[in-house]
């Protein structure tokens, strides 16, 4: 087995994939997986890879802070897409994207955005569970990443530096560590950068992720649409002073600059990296990525957890000890499966509460800030209007400045379960059978629109069946 290490990289997309593939320096780049068909690789990616640029795909769905277990079909596509590309490790997120469902013998629901899990015992023991099972699935390495959050959970037992260091020495996975992120939970949830890296265990850093946000109002937004501020940088210098870590990524998904001011965000990213290399004294080597020969990597992909005996050191003391772990309860033994009983019960109820409060307007869960939710609710709006108008670019054409506003009024009270292509067909919809367009033209386009992407009308005789049936000849106005 080889050690390699990454270097620096870019976030590939496809608007900026010639610059991309134009940037000097760029020893690797990482892409979001889901936007990845591995029959039908990229050509840019193709060309990279030809090059011998390194390829990370890094998901966005699995959920693997969620109360159910990973889906099988969406670990088997993250695994298609890392095999596919040759990829030494995938990434994902240690986050909920959904709830409700099974658990909760409620409607699923989904977020449309990565959501913060509650940094609790429960918690963790689901999420150590759900880490495990992804390990089996997958073909090479699993990091996880730590994410930004504008709400906190109340009630939480851990920091987040405990919270990552004991699900690194229960399950050996890797981390992907997001500067900006630790940022961003800095101005919103008044954590400290410098403690949760103190506490976490930063010799199982797969690479580091850097971007830009904004404030407005007292809250930081992590856009990925903005340039790197120095504030992020001072956390990548005080990260890169307590270790080396084996690679360095700039993500950028919004508002893409020309290709010199990405050169120039790499160039201060490097010199960040180069200037704050730890002392001898303090300096801790973070594993390398692994990359095998086909059929030499352990089934379960899973890197040795590290020794508590090697925490890292600040200041001449030992960094803060990692929470001690709870007595069983409800039968539970820590460090073992954890069956769909109390644990992912508790926190299937408690996710569902605050997703429910968030896209479908049910009261705030106690102990959370009802103004920060308010904030949190806008964002996870705009961001699906958003991301429906690049899955649908049709629908902004044709509803023009009425898009936006009209979208928004529609989210207020339809949350998204099947995801965004469904849901750009749920929207259009609903304008039709509410006569919420005035514009006979512009009707006519969107009844167009609909009636070509909703697909032959179904066979079936059941009741939901003659319900479509019914729908659609009212949108064909029959």
């Amino acid at each position: 087995m080889t050690m390699k290490r990454l270097g620096t990289g870019i976030g590939w997309r496809p608007e900026i994939a010639e610059a991309v593939e134009r940037l000097s320096g760029i020893d690797w780049v990482e892409a979001v997986a889901e936007n990845v068909c591995p029959g039908h690789l990229p050509e840019s990616l193709v060309r990279l890879r030809e090059r011998g640029v390194t390829v990370v795909p890094h998901g966005v769905s699995l959920g693997l802070g969620g109360a159910d277990r990973p889906d099988a079909g969406r670990l088997a596509e993250l695994a298609a897409r890392a095999e596919a590309l040759g990829s030494p490790l995938v990434t994902e997120h240690i986050a909920f994207v959904r709830a409700g469902g099974p658990l909760t013998a409620s409607p699923l629901l989904e977020a449309g955005h990565l959501l913060p899990v509650p940094r609790t015992r429960d918690a963790l023991d689901v999420l150590c569970e759900n880490v495990r099972v992804a390990q089996d699935a997958l073909p090479v390495p699993l990091a996880v990443e730590n994410i930004a959050a504008l709400i906190s959970w109340p009630g939480e037992e851990m920091t987040e530096g405990q919270f990552l260091y004991d699900l690194v020495d229960r399950t050996g996975v890797r981390l992907l560590v997001d500067v900006a992120n630790l940022h961003t939970n800095h101005v919103n949830r008044g954590e400290d950068p410098a403690k949760a890296l103190g506490e976490l265990p930063v010799e199982a850093i797969a690479y580091v992720h850097v971007a830009g946000g904004f404030e407005r109002d007292g809250v930081w937004h992590d856009s990925h649409a903005h340039p790197v501020p120095p504030a992020v940088l001072d956390v990548l210098a005080d990260l890169c002073s307590r270790v080396r870590p084996p690679g360095v990524l700039l993500e950028r998904d919004e508002n893409f600059p020309e290709p010199a001011e990405l050169a120039r965000e790499l160039d201060a990213i490097r010199e960040t990296v180069g200037r704050s290399a730890p002392t001898p004294r303090t300096a801790r080597a973070a594993a390398p990525v692994s990359v095998s020969a086909p059929g030499t990597l352990p089934v379960s992909g899973r890197a040795p957890a590290p020794a508590s005996a090697d925490r890292p050191v600040e200041g001449g003391e030992a960094a803060s000890a990692p929470a001690e772990r709870s007595e069983p309860d409800d039968g539970e033994v820590p460090g073992t499966p954890v069956p769909d009983g109390p644990a992912r019960q508790r926190l299937a109820l408690a996710q569902a509460a605050l997703l429910s409060a968030l896209v479908a307007g049910t009261p705030v869960p106690e102990g959370f800030d009802g103004a920060r939710l308010a904030v949190q609710a806008r964002a996870l709006a705009g961001k699906r209007a958003d991301v429906v108008a690049k899955v649908a670019p049709e629908l902004p054409v044709i509803l023009a400045g009425a898009y936006r506003r009209a979208f928004l009024a529609y989210a207020h009270g339809h949350p998204m379960g099947d995801g965004y292509r469904r849901d750009a067909l749920d929207f259009a919809e609903h304008l039709l059978l509410e006569g919420r367009v005035e514009d006979a033209g512009t009707r006519r386009a969107l009844r167009d629109w609909w009636l070509e992407r909703s697909g032959p009308a179904p066979l079936s005789h059941s009741p939901a069946a003659r319900l479509a049936r019914a729908t659609r000849r009212v949108l064909l106005g029959r």
